[in-house]
């Protein structure tokens, strides 16, 4: 037995110290390199077991372990700066319970019923701290390992929004200020695109160009880049007297002409907590910087204090953390799409992963020039990142990890029964409900009719006999009887429709919608010249190009012929709209919708608003009337409130629809 003992202790004293050489080796690739090898939830999941057996095994903790420590190294390349008061991490919640058991435990420890506190965003950027003497600000240092961080004063003061001076009658004679220093999204776009362009290193994410940028050498590299910060709390402090909660600090903070989110709220009790959590993971997507989750700190000072700290972090707050929308996984295969317009898509096949909740098992790899940029291979282990809806996508190989004798992966010219699966593409495209929607003529049918020599462009489809459509599998009387009435119907539709199913490459509903607005017949479409396209609203001079390819295209003229021969007709655009602009209550208004509704789809929005005689596009601009805004918007939302359009919430947006008048 105590053989067995002495063998089970090894085992575990293994796994430990290969737990802690692990994350120390993931610790120094973050903090110091800016080049993670991991996603962050992978990094929790390697910390959380160190973490646990720990707690079961405290006898073989190391006294060194990176559960007592905060951050990474010192990288050599800076001078050390020894914080006066050590800049602690945070424990996370990874999900409502373990939040719910951090709340309760706070209650018992403070004896209260509810506590009260402020709420953050938890910027995922590069921790800072600002130490001011005398109203000046002398030193800028990294957390690094929570005592002592790095001295980066001098590109520090590149960043605008970083006060080189505080004006004030009453300040403290030392005054730190700690925040986080980070990279818009819209600034990080331009820079991976500059360095593209340069041929220079591409930055994984924003928290990465932000780190690399902040630590380099040359300050004026760190003034080029678009680096900005929000301050969140006080560290040090010698004389004065600052405020008692940290709401307070907060507004303290912003007087003094530091950036504060304006995110941050202060709340009482657990159930506000939770409903400000999912507030912000619905908005996640429409903010203009990374966050991963949301801070909760005690509010009162006092209670921080009798609460106290553990080894690396404070009792007093916690993290909650998003669930993961990046994660790790293997590539099983690459296989290539084909789209309607014959484009070729490469697609990695994947090992099932969750990301952000949802169980992904294909990412795109967009095309052939990002497949090679990013070098995936079978059998890579890759980082895959799922946002919102959007479709997931591969972010970057995992070097390290890559078994040996891995092929470059070649993207073909073409691949076999590429014409076909053009053909069904565009013929899917073509009866989808935003198109000529005929209900009940799905892919499966339209494979059969195009193997059977039936259909072999859209065209056809309005030829289909009775008995063509009941000599297929598994349709019956009254289901050839259904789908041939749909495509009767289908018939009668619009010129924005109609020209919207033709797919045409760039030509998206709206676009379809502009086009016909500024020249109102299909003949007129066709003859336009490329400088009159690109003056319409959403159509540059790639889709203006599409556009004249397109009716250039002998082929093309003859299927629009076919189809208009064939029974497809729609009412004159500008008879219709002469006909139903009086009386119509937002005639002259142009709209935009963004985000989830709950009380409809998007579409059914979009149809409301024309019947109303709103124009509903695509992009916000300075002409923009208003903009619908429902769950989890974009960056039209975002765009609306810098340009000072009006926005709808939905509330707002269904008391518009079913006022009498329809009007504001």
């Amino acid at each position: 037995m105590a053989k067995d003992a002495d063998d089970n202790d090894a085992a575990i004293v293994e796994r430990l110290r290969a737990l802690e050489r692990e994350i120390e080796r993931h610790n120094e690739h973050y903090y110091v390199n800016d080049a993670p090898l991991i996603s962050d939830a992978d990094y929790d999941s390697l910390f959380r077991e160190l973490r646990d057996l720990e707690k079961a095994h405290p006898a073989l903790k190391s006294p060194d372990s990176p559960t007592e420590k905060v951050g990474g190294k010192r990288a050599s390349s800076f001078q050390a700066v020894e914080h006066p008061l050590p800049m602690l991490s945070l424990s996370n919640a990874l999900n409502a319970e373990e939040f719910l058991e951090f709340d309760k435990r706070t209650r018992e420890r403070l004896a209260l019923d509810e506590v009260e506190y402020t709420a953050e965003t938890k910027l995922d950027g590069l921790a800072i701290s600002l130490v001011y003497q005398a109203g000046r600000l002398v030193t800028a240092a990294t957390r690094g390992d929570g005592r002592t961080g790095e001295d980066v004063t001098h590109n520090v003061l590149t960043i605008k929004e970083v006060p080189r001076e505080l004006r004030s009658t009453d300040l403290p004679a030392v005054f730190e200020v700690r925040g986080e220093i980070f990279m818009p999204h819209k600034g990080f776009e331009a820079l991976n695109s500059a360095q593209r362009k340069k041929g220079d290193k591409v930055f994984a994410n924003p928290r990465n160009a932000a780190a690399g940028s902040l630590r380099q050498l040359d300050a004026e590299i760190t003034a080029t880049r678009p680096l900005t910060l929000y301050c969140y709390s006080v560290g040090y402090v010698e004389g004065g007297e600052l405020p008692l909660n940290q709401w307070e600090m907060l507004r303290y903070l912003g007087d003094l002409g530091f950036p504060v989110s304006p995110e941050t709220k202060l709340l009482r009790g657990h159930e506000a907590a939770l409903e400000y959590f999912y507030s912000i993971q619905k908005r996640r997507e429409s903010l203009d910087y990374e966050i991963d989750g949301v801070v909760y700190k005690v509010n009162e000072f006092a209670q921080q204090q009798a609460l106290g700290n553990v080894a690396r972090a404070p009792r007093w707050a916690i993290a909650f953390k998003f669930p993961p929308e990046e994660a790790q996984t293997k590539v099983a295969a690459i296989d290539v799409q084909v789209g309607r317009t014959g484009a070729l898509t490469p697609v990695a096949r994947l090992e099932p992963v969750v990301v952000g909740g949802v169980t992904v098992t294909n990412a795109t790899l967009h095309n052939a020039d990002e497949v090679a940029r990013k070098d995936v291979r079978v059998g890579d282990t890759v980082i895959v990142r799922r946002a919102g809806d959007v479709i997931p996508e591969v972010v970057r190989v995992v070097l390290e990890a890559r078994p040996k004798n891995t092929e470059t992966f070649v993207m073909p010219d073409s691949v076999p029964g590429q014409e076909r699966a053009q053909l069904i593409e565009a013929m899917k495209h073509f009866v989808s409900r935003r198109a000529l929607d005929i209900d009940g003529l799905g892919e499966k049918i339209i494979e059969q009719l195009y193997d059977e020599g039936l259909i072999n462009s859209v065209a056809d489809i309005f030829t289909l006999s009775a008995g063509d459509v009941a000599a297929l599998e598994r349709m019956g009387e009254k289901s050839t009887a259904n789908l041939l009435q749909a495509i009767e119907q289908s018939k009668q539709t619009t010129l924005a429709r109609f020209l919207y199913s033709l797919g045409i490459k760039e030509v998206g509903e709206t676009t379809a919608e502009s086009l016909v607005d500024a020249f109102g017949s299909i003949e007129a479409i066709a003859a336009t010249q490329f400088e009159q396209l690109i003056e319409v609203p959403d159509v540059g001079p790639v889709v203006a190009q599409s556009v004249i390819d397109f009716f250039a295209d002998a082929e093309s003229v003859a299927l629009v012929a076919a189809l208009r021969r064939n029974g497809v007709v729609w009412p004159d655009p500008v008879e219709e709209a002469a006909s139903e602009i009086t009386n119509q209550p937002l005639a002259g208004l142009t709209s935009v919708i963004t985000g989830t509704l709950s009380g409809m789809t998007r579409e059914e929005a979009k149809q409301r608003l024309q019947s109303l005689g709103a124009k509903v596009t695509g992009s916000v601009s300075k002409k923009t009337s208003f903009v619908v805004v429902g769950d989890e918007p974009g960056s039209k939302a975002t765009k609306a409130e810098s340009l000072g359009v009006r926005i709808l919430f939905e509330d707002e947006f269904t008391a518009l629809l079913d006022s009498p008048e329809g009007k504001f």
